[in-house]
């Protein structure tokens, strides 16, 4: 028996999922899923699930950072009656942590010190991503001694993309030096959709080609050939391609010095370890739909009728559409299918319509009351009966990525 904890931590949030695996052979089973958030606007909130025991939104003021927010799940998972394989910390045998930013590494690592440090030099290139991870990593190396821990990148799912693509045309030895290239994210969740596709189409993920859809409060596209990325519309960070909740997406690199003569000024929140510009702080963090409509709430924006909420969906529709039709095109018209993930790609009927809407001339359709219906299915069909292409909604699934990963190969 072996027990895997899967760690998600974000700038207001931490999340952990158990899973229990008998051999390298057989599926993890997910014991409990428990989560703190609200972090950045006390007091946090816990939330846990575990067989037949539920728990929602607790209140832990005492709780205020990823590591006492790691620290408190941990406590709780092990006081639980009803998980008995987790009260004993040295029963823990791994712990996977999802990390945004991995440079060069084309795979999982296994975190020791030389990677930890190489982890903290990568913080600089996304000071917004990865030092939440790394405060969790620090504390499991306190809290859980025993335990192997093991990073997932979400870049390195696109290790896999062309020179063409992964290369920015400045000058080649300042962006060796500085590491500057097209690196791609949401990588965990697009290896699980296309897993999960290929299953559903009863296909080798080898022999599959779909147009994948991320779309949350941070959103990407990614084309996926032989089951291998060819291309993402994220960049050196996660703040290139798909508007989001407070991104904005791809703008002309210019607009930043018209925005503001401070753009180039540390924020007022960084610190000297950390630096973030003003530039990277109004374009992570007050920009996409919340600048236009005041709201991160997709839900409220699609069914408003204030005209900025309009635009807004109508912006991210357009962004949308833009690369669905160039992926098309990359993957040559052989593509199995266009796949709608993430919180919003999975709840939004109303924006997958009208993308799809634009697309029909690709041979795209939807059976609307397929794509009205509760998705129940870890892979949803809502394509119509004479589309040429299918179109289809996956729930994706980072945590039990990790851990499925981490069974398989367990000497990682």
């Amino acid at each position: 028996m072996t027990i895997i904890l899967s760690v998600n931590a974000g700038s207001s949030s931490v999340k952990v999922s158990a899973y229990e695996t008998l051999n390298s052979s057989a599926p993890p089973t997910q014991l409990a899923e428990a989560s703190v958030s609200g972090l950045t606007a006390p007091p946090a909130t816990f939330t846990y699930t575990a067989g037949f025991t539920s728990i929602k939104n607790e209140e832990i003021p005492k709780v205020d950072s990823q590591e006492s927010a790691f620290e408190h799940i941990l406590d709780r998972l092990q006081s639980a009656k009803s998980l008995p394989q987790i009260s004993d910390k040295e029963n823990i045998t791994y712990v996977c942590h999802r990390v945004v930013h991995g440079g060069d590494y084309p795979g999982a690592h296994v975190i020791d010190d030389n990677t930890f440090q190489h982890l903290q030099d990568l913080t600089e290139l996304a000071p917004l991503h990865n030092a939440s991870a790394l405060a969790i990593v620090k504390a499991c190396m306190k809290l859980l001694p025993r335990a192997k821990n093991i990073a997932y990148f979400d870049s390195s799912f696109h290790a896999s993309m062309p020179d063409a693509v992964r290369t920015y045309p400045i000058d080649p030895g300042v962006a060796k030096r500085n590491k500057l290239r097209k690196y791609g994210f949401h990588g965990i969740s697009y290896s699980f959709i296309t897993r999960s596709v290929a299953e559903f189409l009863r296909k080798d993920s080898e022999e599959t080609n779909i147009i994948a859809l991320h779309l949350g409060s941070g959103a990407s596209a990614c084309a996926v050939k032989g089951g291998q990325s060819v291309d993402n519309s994220m960049g050196l960070t996660p703040l290139a391609g798909l508007p989001g909740a407070t991104r904005s997406g791809d703008v002309d690199p210019s607009l930043i010095f018209h925005f503001t003569h401070d753009a180039g000024k540390p924020a007022p929140g960084s610190s000297q370890k950390m630096h973030i510009s003003q530039a990277e702080e109004i374009l992570n963090k007050k920009s996409g739909w919340k600048a236009l409509t005041g709201t991160t709430d997709f839900g409220h924006i699609s069914s408003s009728s204030d005209p900025q909420c309009g635009l807004a969906f109508d912006i991210f529709t357009d962004r949308i559409v833009n690369f669905v039709g160039s992926y098309y095109v990359k993957l040559g018209g052989q593509v199995d299918a266009l796949v709608f993930a993430g919180g919003i790609g999975e709840k939004a009927n109303l924006l997958r319509s009208r993308v799809v809407e634009k697309c029909q001339c690709l041979g795209f359709e939807l059976d609307q009351q397929k794509n009205e219906d509760t998705v129940k299915e870890r892979v949803h069909n809502i394509s119509s009966q004479g589309a040429r292409h299918r179109t289809l909604v996956c729930q994706t699934d980072e945590q039990y990525e990790m851990a499925r990963q981490c069974a398989v190969s367990q000497a990682v």
